[in-house]
């Protein structure tokens, strides 16, 4: 087999439309017991759009890693332009052409757009050339930059075009493309999609993942279907409708979710009055003014791009930050100056966006991590001081059953789980609880459609027996398919919540970017 090195150079000469660029052949790549990888092949071709598609540790992740340099496979070969070779770092990885976009970013905050692109380029780049370069090939594919802005100034959405165009300056022929539209307003995911339509059409070869059907269905040519770790199918998007992808990828019917009669209003059981709060560190949103009223029988959403104050006002609610007594009212009581065990105490309950390391601690046993958020709400699991051991381990099985958390074995450490197993279990503890107030930041992140639509029909079910449900979602889809009323959120400050069905996909977009469709302006606090 051929190692790719500095010292090799890569395959060159312009390929054909459809020409074979990349092929997996045999793929396999253990962990362990685990199977993540099971004689896994994959044909990518020039000029087309590729879907990866699989519900959580179906082994999407592993195989990406493998294509990129990050992991070395235990089996089988890859083969670049018809020339068997080795890929043994992303460095060789881009050397070959091929590029990955991450879901997660990998910028630096404090340095220019240029300065973060210079970090992926050969050494001795000049940074004058550089951002003439940057400004030339962020034009060209309308991905418009200013190499001199400073990235922590920069809303979520041009920070991603930021790694696009890092990506398209090395040249690839094939990009990796992790959830690329999940941090985008529906205006900037159009603009995306265009942007893949130029690269496809130059020859340019697209792997794309994504738990979002309908977009994978509006833009890929071709889809390749994993399940525990196999391929099982292979398909034209298309031609599928999407619950016929999401039961490829789930090997049973994605249930519609059920939403029932809604209960007619019930009390105010949470309540924002004036929610303020300054930044609390140079890289974060101020809250500003925020009104809202969440009553018992109705699920609210709050919309917004990431980073326009989501992850501060959830700190504020759930305690983590204190403001103003009367700020946050629980059930009639106020609790801004309450802590997140006294707010837990009063019938409320919260699930942080990151679920390893915020919602649950790494190096602990589920059943442990189950105290960490239930031992002061009347569940049996502290007494007299100590911890009721049997208790949490019945718990833990529990949560495992009804939400279906799958792991290797019972109480597994919490960093042992993926990503979509952690948090069915994050969501489902204070599930659990039947609490009166839940409030849940992107409850579906990076979660397949069958574990999405679990998830989503425990919040409508909660909201329906009375509780008072506020979900934090970036995800359009899911706000459309679970939400009573919809606000959205933009630089800490918040929209009036209206009803679903007053609204568009095109307000809350231009809402997401700061305009009121009505006034042309920034969006007003509630």
């Amino acid at each position: 087999m051929t190692s790719t090195t500095p010292t090799d150079p890569p395959a060159t000469g312009r390929v054909r439309q459809g020409e074979i660029l990349l092929e997996a052949r045999g793929i396999s790549k253990r962990f362990g017991e685990v199977l993540a990888n099971d004689t896994v092949s994959l044909t990518l071709r020039a000029g087309e759009i590729h879907a990866l598609l699989g519900e959580n540790g179906a082994g999407k992740s592993t195989l990406v890693k493998i294509l990129y340099g990050a992991l070395e496979p235990n089996g089988g070969t890859l083969h670049w332009q018809g020339r068997e070779v080795t890929i043994a770092s992303p460095a060789e990885a881009r050397q070959l052409g091929i590029g990955m976009v991450f879901q997660h970013f990998s910028l630096f905050e404090a340095l220019t757009v240029a300065e973060n692109i210079a970090l992926a380029l050969p050494k001795g780049t000049a940074m004058r050339e550089l951002s003439a370069r940057i400004r030339d090939v962020s034009r060209d594919y309308g991905l418009t930059l200013d190499p001199d802005a400073i990235v922590a100034d920069l809303p979520v959405g041009i920070r991603q075009r930021i790694e696009i165009v890092r990506c398209l300056l090395q040249e690839p022929r094939l990009i990796i493309m992790d959830e690329p539209t999940s941090v985008l307003t529906p205006q900037e995911a159009d603009q995306l999609f265009l942007t893949l339509e130029r690269l496809t059409a130059e020859g340019c070869a697209i792997l794309y993942i994504s738990h979002r059907l309908e977009e994978v269905k509006r833009i890929c040519h071709h889809a390749t279907v994993m399940r525990h770790g196999k391929v099982i199918s292979e398909c034209d998007p298309a031609q599928e409708t999407a619950a016929s992808l999401a039961r490829m990828m789930v090997g049973s019917a994605v249930h519609d979710l059920d939403r029932g009669p809604r209960p007619e209003a019930g009390a105010v059981r949470l309540e924002l009055r004036g929610l303020s709060a300054p930044a609390d560190g140079p890289f974060s949103v101020a809250i500003d003014n925020v009104d809202l009223k969440v009553r018992g029988g109705e699920v609210v959403a709050i919309a917004g791009i990431a980073g326009n104050g989501q992850g501060e006002l959830f700190d504020l609610v759930s305690g983590e930050r204190l403001s103003a007594p009367d700020a946050v009212q629980i059930d009639g009581q106020s609790a801004g100056r309450s802590s997140i065990t006294a707010r837990r105490r009063a019938g409320a309950a919260f699930v942080p966006e990151e679920r390893l390391g915020h919602g649950a601690v790494p190096g602990l046993r589920l059943s442990e991590n189950i105290v960490l958020t239930r031992h002061s709400t009347g569940d049996g699991l502290v007494r007299g001081g100590f911890v009721d051991r049997d208790r949490s381990r019945q718990l833990e099985q529990r949560l495992k059953s009804n939400f279906d958390v799958r792991m290797s074995h019972d109480d597994a450490e919490a960093r042992a789980l993926s990503g979509g197993n952690l948090q069915k279990f994050v969501i489902g503890r204070e599930l659990d609880r039947r609490p009166g107030v839940l409030v849940v930041n992107q409850p579906t992140w990076g979660v397949d459609a069958g574990a999405a639509a679990l998830i989503r029909q425990e919040l409508i079910d909660l909201s329906r027996q009375g509780s008072a449900v506020v979900v934090i979602s970036q995800d359009l889809d899911e706000i459309f398919e679970i939400a009573d009323r919809i606000a959205v959120i933009s630089r800490g400050r918040m929209s009036d919540a209206e009803p679903a069905e007053a609204m568009t996909r095109e307000r809350i977009g231009l809402l997401m970017g700061g305009m009121d469709e009505g006034q042309g302006g920034a969006t007003h606090a509630a």
